[in-house]
């Protein structure tokens, strides 16, 4: 017979591992790339333009990546565009976890007319298409970072507040919540103690998924010059650049194109593989 610390010790999932490493290294990358972009990202040199990567004939010594059109090296101009992709993952995805996950908590346990205030909210926001929302706040409130997180909190706090809106309405149900209730504790109380706890492991994953659905939309919105000024390295600048000269300097456009889907896959797996560790269901 197993005791309880043989139970609650479970091997790390191989996808916990490897996405959390891959997270943490970019991390690490974004906050050193002052220090550690081995050239300016916004230094131009058009006689350097389109250099190959190191490992390709005709590489220049110290630009590892290659370079893009005008010049600028591409490693550079990755780490540095890190920086933006993670602070609008940080920050948007947080706040859209605040808001969504409390109105769904609020709906789901409480029910009643808060619950049809705010499931008739969210029927009415998502019947806006996201992407096009996006870019008619970004429109209206004008490029920035600021302008950026606002559209994407806007937008995606629905998607916290649908779906803990269902578990808090089940995790309600149960005899636990009923016998914190005949204890003699308060709905909010009960809520905070009782209800909450049980859906964070939904709420951690679906906050990881969002981190990665943030870099997307500041991608999407960089690629069509919706981003901050184009002058600042971003990964959906480089991507629609890399676009138009695919054929001639291949690396412009994959080397971010393969940053970004990483970054957003490894959100997705560590939510994951974070649910089946500490989901004490699962457990």
């Amino acid at each position: 017979m197993l005791d309880g610390r043989a139970q609650i010790s479970r091997p790390w999932s191989p996808r916990l591992i490897l996405s959390g490493a891959w997270l943490a290294f970019l991390v690490a990358a974004a906050l050193l790339a002052p220090w550690i972009a081995p050239k300016d990202p916004l230094a131009q040199d058009l006689f350097l333009g389109r250099l190959p990567p190191f490992w390709v004939t005709g590489a220049e010594p110290g630009y590892y990546l290659g370079t893009d059109s005008l010049g600028r090296d591409v490693l550079s101009r990755i780490l540095h565009g890190a920086r933006l992709a993670l602070t609008v993952a940080l920050i948007a995805g947080s706040l859209t976890c605040i808001i969504g996950a409390t109105l769904g908590l609020l709906a789901g346990f409480l029910r009643g007319w808060v619950d049809i205030a705010i499931s008739r909210m969210i029927d009415i926001w998502m019947a806006f298409p996201p992407v096009l929302f996006s870019i008619l706040l970004i429109a209206v409130l004008g490029p920035g970072l600021t302008s950026i997180i606002i559209a994407i909190v806007v937008i995606d706090w629905t998607r916290f507040a649908r779906v803990i809106r269902a578990e808090a309405m089940a995790q309600g149900a149960m005899d636990y919540v009923a016998s914190a209730q005949v204890a003699g504790r308060t709905r909010l109380s009960t809520m905070v103690t009782e209800i909450l706890p049980n859906v964070l492991p939904t709420i951690v994953v679906l906050l990881t998924l969002e981190m990665g659905i943030s870099i997307i939309v500041e991608a999407i919105l960089s690629f069509v010059n919706l981003s901050i000024s184009t002058d600042d390295p971003t990964w959906g600048g480089m991507i629609a650049e890399g676009r138009t000269s695919v054929h001639q300097a291949w690396w412009v456009l994959v080397f971010p194109l393969v940053t970004l889907f990483f970054t957003v896959l490894s959100f997705s797996q560590l939510g994951e593989g974070l649910k089946d560790r500490y989901d004490p269901v699962l457990r």
